[in-house]
């Protein structure tokens, strides 16, 4: 069965930095995508990257403050976050698909395989 598990999560200081590692157990995955959930919000589409590693899509929110990438060789997926802010507080889930469709990259419900989740918080 394949599974996904996040780490790097923690507590920061708003302008600080944090990187999420996401490890998946078998690289048969497309596209591979962050996602977070805060307090009383919906799902929202954080980052996502192609098989390759050679295209990346972000959410408004992040875009200019966050870069994801993937090393296929360990199966891992990253995502670095700066300037961090009290509003990126939220559990962060990775998430991957087995389609290589793009056009749906920034839908939870376009991926197949999810991880439990990993709590970032942004104090002020």
């Amino acid at each position: 069965q394949v599974q996904l598990v996040e780490s790097g999560g923690g507590l920061v200081q708003a302008g600080g930095s944090l990187r999420l590692s996401c490890a998946a157990s078998a690289r048969t995955f497309s596209t591979m995508g962050w996602f977070r959930q805060g307090l009383g919000r919906e799902r929202e589409f954080v980052a996502a990257i192609s098989a390759s590693g050679g295209r990346t899509y972000y959410g408004d929110s992040v875009k200019g403050r966050f870069t994801i990438s993937r090393d296929n060789a360990k199966n891992t997926v990253y995502l670095q976050m700066n300037s961090l802010k009290p509003d990126d507080t939220a559990v962060y889930s990775c998430a991957a698909k087995l389609s290589a469709l793009i056009s749906n990259n920034h839908r939870p419900n376009a991926y197949d395989y999810w991880g439990q989740g990993t709590q970032v918080t942004v104090s002020s």
